[in-house]
């Protein structure tokens, strides 16, 4: 039953409607938002990386703006006639007016063998020689460099004090030894001072200090990513890195401070992957106090040497917010599709399970036993399923009117087996009786020949003694009443022997008889009796048929019955005699029915099977043949004697014909 409940058509149904719903749209859902959170990651990716590519723009722009201003002011006329003319005290102004001019932070009088003549600050005698720096000795583009913090003393002392950098604890960061970045990290250009001729007059030595210059990379980092560019609260930073430490940045310190995060690190993954392998950073990475979408770039010196990085990146944290934000809303409106779609799909399938169920529900009805049970008209649009449900119920029918049919042929076929039942019984019954009958007839004639002689030997013989004796038999009076009464007695016996042996010697003529009055006849003989016993009669007389029977047999029935009854209550009780008529199963007269039920002890169970059998009684000094007689002679008559059920006392039931049989 289990088995049928789990694979019934509406769970196969539900199944077949929500099976694509419940698993294949949740999978493409899930695909859905894996492929948007890529796809979205990936925009964000692509954004950086063009941020990185303008900011690398910038970058460049800035070192080709330091070459042509260096090589701008080696040209200038002003500085070279001083230097033809060997007058170089005005040549610390000179330099100062071109630095400002080109938007340099230091420019450098070289000698023609690299040592240093002059700064703006001053002459310097016996300058030191300095180092090339620069990629190419035109000065076209410039180069970065990093330069130890006393060489760089010498070249622009006034910018010393943005050395220095203490190192912050950074999370992720790799270990070092180190306290401070004492080194520059520098954009520096050199070019050639000549004369109208072309000699070499010396060098020019131009460049910018990338260290805290907070005005370039606040400059750069509004260019990269202006008022505007980004949504939703989002935070563009870019930042320049001396190895692996942040030198210039507009990144904050952590837990909100306004200061910058100069003196932090770069995690130890991006740095072994950019400073390391050379390679450019584009993902997300953890910065200072929080995760931003990061683009990592090594910078290299002259020499091909990585010596830091270029960053630019934005604050992941509201893009993710708008991400999941957007990724919600697609889930929502999936789900909403998918709950609909559901809904629409189990409506589709009720209007074909419900029918079904239905049709079911009525097939266990008339296996039930209600054979009444149908499917009915069902609701909405003619379909198939009407069409199945119409042929079902006309099925039905068919099988119903067949059924009854097979029905009333059985219980007519029934019927005539128990009449032909009956009356073969009956006939066995007659049979065995007739058979009884010739035995006990036999047996009683000569009971009656052998003992009525004794029998009439003693009556004489008692007779003559009454006489011979006369008065003198006065003291034997009652020993000679008994021997009367069982003479008497005997002679009885002898008679209804004779009566049950040979039936047609003492039957008599058939009369329509009053039951009612008969049973008042009876009544009143047995009045005397009745009333010593403290037995109450109550009568209940419901017919007016007459019975086809002879009178004086009927009475001997009566009185035997009732007698019977009187003596089963020795201490008084009640005597009901209830008359009512008696039909057949279709309501055709039959005749009439006579209960009588006593308030006795009842009869006892050895005896109910055996109680009309001759000879079988529970009184001592009864003799067994009075219900055995009047069964007979009933009997005789097509009626029937039967103990009938009774919760209390012995109720016999008299059924007598109408009509002799």
């Amino acid at each position: 039953m289990a088995a049928q409940r789990r694979y019934s058509i509406r769970a196969r149904l539900l199944a077949l409607a929500l099976l694509p719903l419940v698993l294949v749209l949740p999978l493409l859902g899930l695909v859905l938002l894996v492929w948007g959170n890529d796809a979205l990651d990936r925009l964000l990716i692509t954004k950086v990386r063009s941020d990185l590519a303008v900011a690398q723009g910038y970058f460049e722009r800035v070192q080709a703006e330091v070459g042509g201003g260096t090589r701008a002011a080696a040209g200038s006329h002003a500085l070279v006639q001083p230097l033809q003319q060997g007058r170089l005290d005005g040549v610390p102004a000179l330099l100062a007016a071109a630095r400002a001019e080109h938007g340099l932070e230091f420019l450098n009088l070289l000698a023609p063998d690299g040592r240093l003549l002059a700064r703006e600050t001053g002459l310097v005698a016996d300058g030191p020689a300095m180092p090339l720096l620069v990629a190419d000795a035109s000065g076209a583009l410039a180069s970065v460099a990093v330069i130890e913090a006393a060489r760089f003393a010498e070249i622009a002392p006034q910018l010393s004090p943005r050395l220095g950098i203490p190192l912050l604890p950074t999370q992720n960061a790799a270990p070092t030894q180190r306290a401070r970045e004492d080194r520059a990290l520098v954009l520096v250009a050199r070019a050639p001072v000549l004369d109208e001729a072309g000699r070499l007059l010396g060098h020019l030595q131009g460049g910018v200090l990338l260290n805290r210059n907070l005005g370039f990379i606040d400059h750069l980092n509004q260019i990269v990513y202006p008022e505007g560019a980004l949504p939703a609260g989002s935070l563009g930073t870019a930042t320049l890195f001396l190895d692996d430490v942040r030198v210039s940045t507009n990144v904050r310190l952590f837990g909100g401070s306004e200061d910058r995060a100069i003196g932090t690190r770069v995690s130890r993954e991006v740095r072994d992957a950019v400073l390391g392998r050379g390679g450019t950073w584009l993902a997300r990475a953890f910065v200072v106090n929080d995760w931003y979408v990061s683009a990592y770039e090594p910078l290299a010196d002259g020499g091909g040497q990585r010596v830091g990085m270029l960053y630019v990146g934005f604050l992941e944290r509201p893009f993710v917010r708008i991400k999941t934000a957007v990724l919600a809303g697609i889930a929502i409106v999936f789900f909403a599709v998918m709950a609909l779609a559901a809904w629409v799909s189990l409506r589709w399938a009720r209007t074909i399970f419900k029918p079904l169920e239905r049709m079911t529900r009525t097939m266990g009805r008339v296996e039930a036993g209600e054979g009444a049970a149908r499917v009915g008209p069902l609701a909405g649009r003619p379909d198939e399923l009407t069409a199945l449900a119409g042929h079902l119920d006309h099925l039905l029918d068919t099988v119903d009117d067949k059924t009854r049919a097979l029905q009333r042929w059985g219980e007519e076929l029934d019927h005539k087996v128990a009449e032909r039942t009956a009356e073969l019984e009956a006939a066995q019954a007659r049979l065995l009786r007739s058979e009884k009958l010739a035995t006990v007839g036999q047996l009683t004639a000569s009971i009656a020949h052998e003992v009525n002689n004794p029998i009439a030997v003693i009556q004489g013989n008692l007779d003559l003694a009454r006489e011979l004796l006369g008065a003198a038999a006065a003291p034997a009076a009652a020993e000679l009443r008994l021997i009367d009464q069982q003479v008497e007695r005997m002679r009885l016996i002898v008679t209804q022997l004779l009566q049950y042996a040979r039936p047609g010697d003492y039957a008599g003529y058939v009369e329509p008889v009053d039951v009612p009055q008969l049973l008042q006849d009876c009544l009143v003989l047995l009045a005397r009796p009745l009333q010593a016993g403290g037995v109450t009669v109550q009568q209940q007389l419901h017919s007016g048929r007459a019975a086809a029977i002879n009178r004086q047999e009927l009475q001997q029935v009566l009185i035997n019955l009732i007698a019977n009854a009187q003596q089963a209550m020795p201490d008084g009780g009640l005597l009901t005699a209830a008359l009512d008529d008696w039909d057949d199963a279709n309501g055709r007269p039959l005749g009439l029915r006579l209960r009588l039920q006593d308030s006795g002890p009842g009869v006892p169970a050895a005896l109910r099977e055996r109680l009309f059998q001759p000879f079988v009684t529970g009184r001592r000094d009864g003799t067994g043949l009075g219900l055995w007689i009047s069964r007979s002679l009933v009997e005789r008559y097509g009626g029937e004697l039967k103990l009938q059920p009774s919760e209390t006392g012995a109720c016999f039931e008299l059924l007598l014909r109408s009509e002799a049989r």
